[in-house]
């Protein structure tokens, strides 16, 4: 491949809702442009961007994968991301690289819920973008209520560029409206060819839409607009191209990426609209060491940085790192510096991906995307720069994660390695996380979904040889009382030589302090140097509860009474009756079951908010409020027990047709209903068993 300069460059997300043909595309690209002599099939496992082991089995996109593409003398790094939502962390990290995006949608499916959301999550960041209704050589597609649908759901920015030539199987090329001219695909590439009569009455209001954003993405035209008077071809392409830079014009094409029709124009259509770096103006960021704001410019002759947002972990090639190049240029065996981790680290090997195809390249300048192999500290989301010029970049927002479950070896003796494979997957995916619970005791893997922690589970198989079993996991109740006891605890031990000797009178009571501890001895009826025995006693005690076994909190202690024996009597005697006075104690004092509360925060369309309301009554939560969003959006505010919330995130997803998201906190434990509190007694006390 050859080198490219900064103007020469486009960063560009295809994004959409899984299914929509994205991996097909830019499979169909690297045909159509020389690069592979044969086209691969999702289903057949052969493309050049769905590698991993679990992509080709599931016949889907996993990770976000860069396939630079040459057209023009133009290097166009595509970014093939994945429509599945349990896979929106490698969305993210696209967006965050990308100049401009391509969304695909499923011509004969319409807008679906994907495509709803990458449409916002682009808005959200003001990204340019291009949409590409593909598979219009499908049955039952209707272009005209497809448009429609478009600019009624999207706004008056969507502007068709092409009409469909043909129908289902004889779709075979379009109508370009701003140049008036047909491209008739022959098989092997497009030619111009003259506008069909049949469609010349369709295309007019079509270009009427499309003037009409052109005449509003600028002041000048507009008023030309109002004056009825004509825009020259060139007006309206620079009209159009200022309109997708700044985001106010959303250009719609046609095609289908199994046939190769409209890979050309969209090829052209991405050289031509969508921003260079240089485009995209300055990276801002902070001095790591004195946090003021400073700015690097997309030139070579800047001080280099770049931001890692891609991080891909192979038990064979070792870490590899993917970053985009802000400012400057990288070199092969430069030092530099991580600003985050305040490191240096030594570039080796320096190399552009084509999906799983490292292309050897001696250095990549500002606005490229590369990557190297084996940086000892460096993470998804840092900052590599140059060691005299340091500078941070904002990271990459991932969502947290909302669905959790318990992870077990199947065999004994694998605990090491699977601490080593999910450090390894985290480094790779963010919007994981594994963390041991330190009360239960458990593993805990968390993910957006079930079908990103099914696929963890079996990477563990299959790239590190582990076999784990996944299951619920055990919430951590705690123990407290409601009311007051007064009792004694006496250890009394004699069996030949030293005995052992050891009696309390303490009084336990609620507090609103974890635990509390008090003395109230006169004359000396316990030493002063058992007492701290004593507390010692009642302390490792609170680990295990009368009831279930669980931890007990919110209890005072008082030790107002008792005896020793001036030969028998020592610390362990009395930390022994301690945790016989506490049994008994808290027995007496009326004891409960609490249970985690958490505050729940979830973002859906007004639609779904009768739906949201009585599923959260059902499952003993409590609505706090509700707060109108932007986009017909509510969010609502609610409390519920983490019992009745493991599997929110899928059930939430199925009640909203995946429209639907929430966050999820600790907020504090309250008593658990007394019917609930006998079946978790059983369970536990049938376990200890």
């Amino acid at each position: 491949m050859k080198n490219y300069g900064t103007n020469e460059i486009r960063n560009v997300a295809f994004v959409g809702h899984g299914g929509c043909g994205k991996t097909t595309l830019i499979e169909s690209m690297l045909f159509q442009t020389g690069v592979t002599k044969r086209m691969g099939k999702v289903e057949d496992g052969n493309t050049v961007s769905d590698f991993d082991k679990e992509e080709i089995a599931r016949q889907f996109s996993l990770r976000a994968i860069t396939v630079p593409v040459e057209w023009n003398n133009t290097k166009h790094n595509i970014i093939d991301t994945p429509g599945y939502f349990d896979f929106v962390g490698e969305t993210f990290s696209a967006l965050r690289v990308a100049g401009g995006t391509v969304i695909l949608v499923d011509a004969s499916s319409g807008i679906e819920v994907g495509t709803e959301k990458v449409w916002k999550y682009t808005e959200d960041r003001n990204l340019p973008k291009i949409i590409f209704i593909n598979k219009m050589d499908k049955e039952n597609v209707n272009f005209d209520k497809l448009i429609n649908q478009l600019r009624d759901q999207f706004g008056k920015k969507v502007a068709p560029f092409a009409i469909p030539m043909g129908v289902a199987d004889d779709f075979n090329g379009f109508v370009n409206i701003v140049d008036l001219k047909g491209r008739k695909f022959d098989g092997k590439k497009c030619q111009d060819v003259d506008v069909p009569e049949e469609l010349k009455d369709k295309i007019e209001p079509l270009r009427e839409m499309l003037i009409e954003s052109v005449a509003e993405s600028d002041e000048a035209l507009l008023e030309k607009y109002f004056e009825g008077e004509e825009f020259t071809t060139e007006e309206i392409h620079e009209g159009l191209r200022k309109g997708v830079l700044n985001n106010e014009v959303v250009p719609v094409l046609v095609g289908s990426a199994i046939k190769g029709v409209g890979l050309e124009s969209l090829l052209d259509m991405i050289n031509d609209y969508l921003p260079s770096p240089k485009d995209m103006g300055v990276s801002e960021g902070i001095n790591p060491d004195s946090k003021e704001a400073i700015e690097r410019k997309p030139e070579e002759k800047e001080p280099f940085s770049a931001l890692v947002f891609k991080t891909i972990v192979d038990p064979f090639v070792g870490k590899l790192s993917i970053f985009r190049v802000c400012s400057g240029s990288l070199s092969k065996d430069m030092e530099i510096l991580n600003a985050n981790k305040d490191e240096k680290e030594k570039i080796g090997t320096l190399f552009l991906l084509r999906g799983k195809n490292q292309l050897d390249v001696s250095k990549v300048v500002a606005g490229d995307i590369a990557a190297t192999a084996k940086l000892q500290y460096t993470e998804t989301g840092d900052t590599l720069c140059d060691k005299d010029n340091p500078i941070q970049y904002e990271g990459i927002k991932y969502p947290k994660p909302c669905l959790f479950m318990a992870m077990e070896p199947k065999a004994r003796g694998d605990e090491e390695k699977i601490g080593t494979a999910l450090h390894k997957l985290i480094e790779e995916d963010p919007t994981f996380s594994a963390d041991r619970n330190k009360e239960t005791k458990q593993l805990l893997i968390g993910g957006q979904g079930n079908m990103q922690l099914t696929i963890i589970k079996d990477k563990l198989k299959n790239t590190f040889g582990v076999e784990v079993e996944l299951f619920d996991p055990k919430i951590a109740y705690r123990e407290t009382i409601k009311g007051r006891s007064d009792v004694q605890g006496k250890h009394k031990k004699q069996s030949g030589g030293a005995g052992q000797f050891g009696n309390v009178f303490i009084k336990f009571e609620p507090s609103t302090e974890e635990f509390e501890f008090d003395e109230k001895i006169f004359g000396g009826s316990v030493p002063k140097s058992y007492i701290p025995a004593v507390e010692k006693g009642l302390r490792d005690s609170l680990d295990k509860g009368p009831l279930a076994g669980c931890k007990v909190v919110n209890i005072k202690a008082t030790l107002y009474d008792g005896s020793y024996h001036p030969v028998d009597s020592n610390e362990m005697a009395f930390k022994i009756a301690a945790s016989l006075a506490f049994k008994k104690g808290i027995k007496e004092a009326k004891p409960i079951l609490l249970e985690p509360i958490m505050h729940v925060e979830i973002l859906i369309p007004d639609d779904y908010l009768g739906d949201i309301m009585g599923d959260m009554n059902k499952r003993r939560g409590r609505i706090l409020g509700m707060d109108p969003q932007q986009g017909g959006m509510q969010l609502v505010k609610a409390e519920a027990p983490q019992s009745e919330m493991f599997k929110y995130a899928i059930d939430l997803k199925s009640m909203t047709q995946a429209r639907g998201s929430f966050t999820m906190e600790f907020e504090r434990y309250d008593e658990v209903p007394a019917q609930f509190a006998e079946k978790i007694i059983e369970e536990a006390n049938a376990d200890n068993e």
